[in-house]
C-alpha cells in the first residue's frame, strides 16, 4: 500500500468517502477540485487524482492544512448513534427536499418557458429536475416508511445482544442495493444540470427569476452532496454491519 510522506496515516488507496466520513471538513478540498465525494465516494484517492490531473501530494497537503482548522463537534457524524443519524437525515435533508423541490421545479419550468428559445439548455434542466423530484419523492418515502424503521429496530436488537429479525435483515440488504443505484442516478442527473448550466453561470440577457433559479439549483446540489454522503459513506456501511 502506497503511503504519502505528508500523512503516514492516509494511504492513496483510501477512498474519498472514507476520508470525508472521518472528517467532514475535508469535503471542502474535494469540492474545490470538482471531486464528487458523495456518489463518487468509493473511488480511491490515487484514482481520482489521476482522473482529475491533480498532484496527490498537493491534495494531501490541502487535506492536512484543513485538518488544522477548529473541529466542529456537530460534524462528527461517524460518532453518532444510528437512530440519531437517521433522525438528523430526515429532519434536515428530507425536510429540505420536501420544502423546496416543487418550488425549484416550478421556477425551472418558468424560466424554460420564458428563456427556452434563446437558452435551450434550461428546457433540458427543467425536464431533468422534474424527474429528480419524482424519483426523490418515492425514494424518501421508502426510506422513511421501510428502510429507516428496519435499521432502528435492528440497531435496538444489536444493543441488547440479539440478531435482527430475518424480515428486517432482508429489508436492509435489499434497500442498500436499491438505494445505492438510485443515488448514482440522482447524482448523474444533478451533474448533468451543472454541466448544462455551465456551473450555474448566468447569461447576460436573463432576469432575476433566472438568477434565483440557478441559486436554488446550486443550493439543492450542495444539500444533496451532504445528504448522499451521510447515507452512502456513513449510514449505509453501518447499516450493512447490522
Amino acid at each position: 500500500m502506497q503511503e504519502s510522506t505528508l500523512q503516514a496515516n492516509l494511504s492513496l488507496d483510501t477512498t474519498i468517502g472514507e476520508i470525508v466520513a472521518a472528517d467532514y471538513r475535508t469535503s471542502k478540498v474535494f469540492e474545490t477540485h470538482g471531486i464528487d465525494f458523495c456518489c463518487g465516494g468509493k473511488v480511491a484517492l490515487s484514482a481520482i487524482c489521476q482522473e482529475k490531473g491533480v498532484n496527490p501530494d498537493t491534495l494531501l497537503q490541502e487535506i492536512a492544512a484543513i485538518k488544522t482548522e477548529k473541529i466542529d463537534r456537530s460534524q462528527n457524524y461517524t460518532s453518532w448513534e444510528l437512530p440519531f443519524l437517521v433522525d438528523y437525515i430526515v429532519n434536515t435533508h428530507h425536510a429540505y427536499l420536501k420544502e423546496n423541490d416543487e418550488q425549484i421545479a416550478a421556477y425551472a419550468r418558468k424560466i424554460a418557458e420564458v428563456h427556452g428559445a434563446h437558452h435551450p439548455e434550461v428546457v433540458d434542466i427543467a425536464t431533468i429536475f422534474q424527474k429528480i423530484v419524482t424519483d426523490m419523492t418515492a425514494h424518501l418515502r421508502e426510506e422513511e416508511e421501510v428502510f429507516f424503521p428496519a435499521v432502528k429496530r435492528a440497531d435496538t436488537e444489536r444493543k441488547i445482544g440479539n440478531s435482527p429479525s430475518k424480515e428486517d435483515s432482508n429489508v436492509i440488504k435489499a434497500s442498500l442495493e436499491k438505494f445505492g443505484r438510485e443515488h448514482e442516478e440522482i447524482g448523474d442527473a444533478i451533474h448533468a444540470i451543472r454541466h448544462l448550466s455551465k456551473d450555474y453561470a448566468l447569461p447576460k440577457d436573463t432576469c432575476n427569476k433566472f438568477m434565483i433559479t440557478y441559486q436554488m439549483l446550486k443550493e439543492f446540489e450542495d444539500d444533496l452532496h451532504k445528504h448522499v454522503h451521510l447515507e452512502n459513506n456513513i449510514l449505509f456501511p453501518k447499516a450493512s454491519q447490522l
